[in-house]
């Protein structure tokens, strides 16, 4: 028992949480076929997570896996699949005139509902009406890039609805409304990015062929909305997060509270969930929007493994934090969006909360009294930044780029590389804007 405590006390412990991050990040460039089927990601989950556990529980941390799974991971997955279900009955059509002003306009407006109904809910409401309005534009590549920078990672900072990693850290002690104060990085970004975008589509939109154009302006039909009466449950799942909790109801924060006390959002939520599927149209959600439930179990899956194996990972770092040398806001900033490009962003920004949480007493006065979530305010603000911005880094870094890129692609657009992805857009255009946010605000 001794040794098997020590195990899950040392570095050895984080092997399972690093291969398991390597092999989403890897797998999909090195056997993709192989990667596309949500059994093989299940073995690979339960392959590294299933002896992690029985260490754990042999090495006496039952309690944090527990605190992981129920305490985390359940909220976590119930308030993807009520976002993912709830959106996923809204569908918007139409073929309106694709000026630079109407693309930035869909840019804008992702932007702004990325942070309220998720970046996924926004990007998959918002992407295939925006293709449609620009199939007859030849040079199209570079709206849909923005697109995924904007509406699938920048724009969804601003409350724990908008991107997982901020979810969890909203369940780690962050206030629903703290996450609206990150609005001046958010509005700086936004902007930024969508000024840079309507130069560029402007010089796009004047090398279209003249009959490239006139189609453009023939073909024209009027943006409908379809699923409307979804809305009225995207409002119930904001409130449900917002207010259901052991913040505004301590009794649900109680060792001994009942169960149902306990997950009461998670019951408001899964209740949305199951009325959104009954009150939907079949044709609206399956034909229209081509709803498939295979991407939320890969979600479920994968994070199944993820926060099994990330358990003795995060009491590791936060044991031995004061020795990593990560003692300035800019520091987690830019390490929390270097994993976040390449590995998922969700575990990331939790494994750099432990970091932080970890600091010594004299390390965290340096940054002052303001706290939120157990550690210096302006050091979540720095992982909450990274971890959201930089997730657009990569096709990887996001669980939305990915989407957006197939159905680019099955669109006819061919989108770039891995590689070219970085080469030709977020290393030129992402990296400087998110490097001056830091010297602003960091």
């Amino acid at each position: 028992m001794d040794i098997m405590e020590q195990l899950v006390h040392s570095a050895w412990s984080m092997i399972p949480f690093g291969l398991m991050l390597l092999t989403i990040a890897v797998a999909p460039l090195i056997a993709e076929h192989w990667w596309e089927s949500n059994k093989h990601k299940l073995t690979v989950a339960l392959f590294l997570g299933v002896p992690t556990a029985v260490c754990l529980i042999a090495g006496g941390m039952l309690r944090e896996l527990e605190h992981q799974l129920f305490g985390d991971y359940l909220p976590f997955i119930i308030l993807l699949l009520a976002l993912y279900v709830v959106t996923g009955g809204i569908h918007l059509s139409g073929d309106i005139k694709a000026t630079p002003w109407v693309n930035t306009s869909f840019l804008g407006l992702g932007w702004l509902l990325a942070s309220i109904m998720g970046t996924t809910g926004a990007a998959m409401l918002l992407i295939r009406p925006l293709i449609t309005t620009n199939q007859q534009r030849e040079h199209k590549v570079h709206t849909v890039l923005f697109f995924i920078a904007l509406c699938a990672n920048c724009g969804g900072l601003l409350t724990p609805l908008g991107d997982p990693p901020l979810f969890m850290l909203f369940l780690r002690g962050a206030e629903f409304t703290w996450f609206a104060s990150m609005w001046e990085p958010w509005l700086f970004t936004g902007a930024l990015l969508m000024a840079i975008y309507y130069v560029l589509d402007t010089y796009y939109y004047k090398k279209e062929h003249e009959h490239a154009l006139q189609e453009d302006h023939e073909q024209q039909e009027p943006l409908t909305l379809k699923g409307k009466h979804n809305f009225l449950y995207l409002v119930g799942v904001v409130l449900a997060v917002a207010f259901i909790n052991s913040g505004t109801i301590p009794e649900m924060g109680k060792e001994h509270a009942p169960v149902w006390l306990k997950y009461l959002r998670e019951i408001v939520l899964l209740s949305l969930t199951f009325m959104s599927l009954y009150t939907t149209k079949h044709s609206v959600r399956y034909e229209l929007n081509k709803f498939s439930w295979a991407p939320i179990i890969e979600v479920a899956v994968l994070f199944l493994g993820i926060f099994t194996t990330m358990t003795p990972a995060l009491a590791y770092l936060n044991a031995n934090a004061a020795s990593l040398g990560l003692t300035e806001a800019w520091q987690f900033y830019y390490t929390s969006g270097a994993l976040s490009s390449f590995l998922d962003n969700t575990p990331t920004a939790v494994a750099f909360h432990s970091v932080a949480s970890g600091l010594t007493a004299s390390q965290m006065a340096a940054f002052g009294n303001s706290k939120m979530a157990g550690i210096p305010e302006i050091l979540l603000t720095a992982i909450c930044i990274g971890s959201v911005f930089f997730g657009a880094m990569t096709y990887i870094g996001n669980g939305p780029n990915f989407m957006v890129k197939a159905i680019a692609e099955e669109n006819g657009i061919k989108m770039p590389s891995f590689f070219g992805y970085m080469l030709q857009f977020s290393l030129i255009v992402l990296l400087p804007v998110y490097i001056l946010v830091q010297l602003i605000f960091l």
